[in-house]
Formats: C-alpha cells, sequence, structure tokens
C-alpha cells in the first residue's frame, strides 16, 4: 500500500506540474504574426511622410532623397519631390513616380527614373514604418498621415531653402517708391542653387531677358535663410556676395511663384516671380534633402540596430 500511495502521489505531482507549466507557456504566448498585409499597412495611410533626418546609413535610394512625402495607391507610388504645388498637386499626392509590388513584409519598387529598389519592411509603431534596403545598409523612417491632418503648409515654410531652388531663375517685377537708394536696386535677376554645398546664389543686372538661359550672372556668393521668432510664415534671407558687403532680407511667400523681399537697410520692398520651375528638385546624383530641425511633424525613433540587420530573404 505504501508503494502505491507513494507511486500515485509522485503522478499526481507530475500531473499538477505539467498542468502548470502548460499554462505559463499558453499565458506567456505571443503570436508575431502580422493581423494585416503589408499592403493594408502601406495603404492605411494615405501620406507617408519620410523623416530624412532619421535616416540611419551611409547609402541612398534616390527617388526617397528627393521626396517629402510617398504614397502607395493601387500599386502606383505618388510622391511630393517638390514644394511648388504641394498640398494641391496631385489632389495632395503628388505625381505619380512609378509602382510597386507588396508581399511578405517586402517592397520592391519599380521608380520611373532610378529604376528597381527593394526593402524589408518594419512597423515601428502605429504610424511608422522603416524601410530597409538590404542592398546600401540604410533605413528610411516614413510617418502616416491622412491628407486631411498633414500640414502641408509646415513642411513647406521648414523647408524654403529648397523652395528658393525650384525655379530656374527668380526676375525682380516690383520695387517700392518706398526706401533708400541702394546696390540692391541694381539687381534684377536672383538664382539659388541646387548641389554643391546647397547655399550657392547669383545675380545680374540684366533686364527684360526672353530666356532664362541667356541671364548674364555678374555676382555670386552663398545664402542663407533662417526662422524670424514667433512667426513660421516669415524667414529671414541673407544674400553673402563674394567681393561686396552681405545684403538682408525679411523673406515673404506671396504664393507658389511670387516672393517679397523687404531690404532692412533701406526700407525697400521688391517682388521677384519665378521663372523656369524645375519639376524635380534633385536628381539621382544630386545632394541630399536636409529637412530642418523642427519637430512638428517627426517622432524621434530608437530602433534596435547595434549591427546591420539582415535581409528577411534567404
Amino acid at each position: 500500500m505504501k508503494t502505491i500511495k507513494l507511486l500515485s502521489g509522485f503522478a499526481l505531482a507530475a500531473t499538477l506540474f505539467t498542468s502548470c507549466y502548460t499554462e505559463v507557456l499558453v499565458d506567456d504566448y505571443v503570436d508575431n504574426t502580422p493581423q494585416i498585409s503589408l499592403n493594408q499597412l502601406l495603404n492605411s495611410y494615405e501620406l507617408w511622410y519620410v523623416d530624412i533626418n532619421a535616416t540611419l546609413g551611409n547609402g541612398q535610394t534616390p527617388f526617397l532623397q528627393k521626396a517629402f512625402t510617398v504614397s502607395f495607391r493601387n500599386g502606383v507610388v505618388y510622391a511630393n519631390n517638390n514644394l511648388v504645388g504641394i498640398g494641391s498637386q496631385g489632389g495632395g499626392y503628388g505625381i505619380s513616380i512609378g509602382y510597386y509590388d507588396a508581399y511578405d513584409m517586402i517592397l520592391d519598387v519599380y521608380h520611373d527614373i532610378d529604376g528597381y529598389e527593394t526593402f524589408d519592411v518594419y512597423q515601428i509603431d502605429g504610424n511608422t514604418i522603416e524601410l530597409y534596403n538590404p542592398y546600401n545598409d540604410t533605413s528610411y523612417f516614413l510617418d502616416g498621415y491622412q491628407r486631411a491632418n498633414f500640414d502641408y503648409d509646415y513642411v513647406f515654410f521648414d523647408n524654403i531653402h529648397y523652395f528658393l531652388q525650384e525655379y530656374e531663375a527668380w526676375e525682380k517685377t516690383y520695387t517700392s517708391q518706398m526706401g533708400a537708394l541702394n546696390e540692391f536696386d541694381n539687381e534684377n535677376y536672383l538664382q539659388f542653387l541646387a548641389g554643391g554645398n546647397d547655399s550657392e546664389f547669383r545675380s545680374s543686372q540684366d533686364e527684360n531677358v526672353s530666356d532664362v538661359n541667356d541671364i548674364y550672372w555678374d555676382y555670386t556668393g552663398l545664402y542663407d535663410v533662417a526662422d524670424v521668432p514667433g512667426d513660421p510664415y516669415l524667414k529671414f534671407l541673407t544674400l553673402d556676395y563674394d567681393y561686396f558687403d552681405n545684403e538682408f532680407f525679411e523673406l515673404d511667400v506671396i504664393n507658389d511663384g511670387k516672393i517679397e523681399l523687404y531690404h532692412s537697410d533701406s526700407g525697400t520692398i521688391y517682388e521677384f516671380e519665378g521663372r523656369g520651375y524645375i519639376q524635380y528638385l534633385r536628381t539621382a546624383n544630386g545632394t541630399d534633402k536636409n529637412k530642418s530641425s523642427g519637430e512638428k511633424m517627426r517622432k524621434q525613433k530608437t530602433p534596435k540596430k547595434d549591427n546591420p540587420r539582415e535581409s528577411k530573404r534567404n
């Protein structure tokens, strides 16, 4: 009887232990299977804002470098590459730049100009995804928005440095009667150059030039655009001429094709209109877009990426 009782006790203990162990496994189980497909994830937001400052890695994916937003709609990729017309062009989506295929958390993009790119896609949080390009070991982070709650104006004014580059030249069309005579009265064309150090400008005293390619550029230098404290829509513009004194202005945008410059030293107001709109802000070999340090459209990212991420492909 003692032997039977002892064996029964072991059996009971084993049963209880197995039961408890099984319950712990069930309670702690986490299902990592995605609840929605990648295509559903990409379509859950109308716009994906490219947080260029959060990029990890030394490589470049050209179409993401030049885009402020990208969208994935019915197999077509759209992008807002320019600030001119942002919010209205393509109903807010921008222009069509190619097409895509999404499967098994892998995104293949076929860009009209730059060609084929592929990404592993990781969902960071409720509205942030990471696009990891395994061929250049670089990750881009995209924040999702609906068009109705996306602040197009903020993106425009936060990146106005690049807006000035979206025309081949700016032609002076108005000079106020008020204001003291000054050297800048003689300047009739301005050009803000993309590429290089991304802060070069040229000016010309030519008049009534019909073709911007025929403008003779008299002066060169560096330019800088800075915020005006307390007014997100007004900027300070400094023209640093190579061999002359600097010129200082308050820069106000009248519309997508016209700016107003208030010359602070003389009190003169000038208006310039854009000539020769450039559809793409950057080419594949151009310099990077580098959005300013404003935090309204951004979130800090802290992904685990001490080592290069392994591709999902075998």
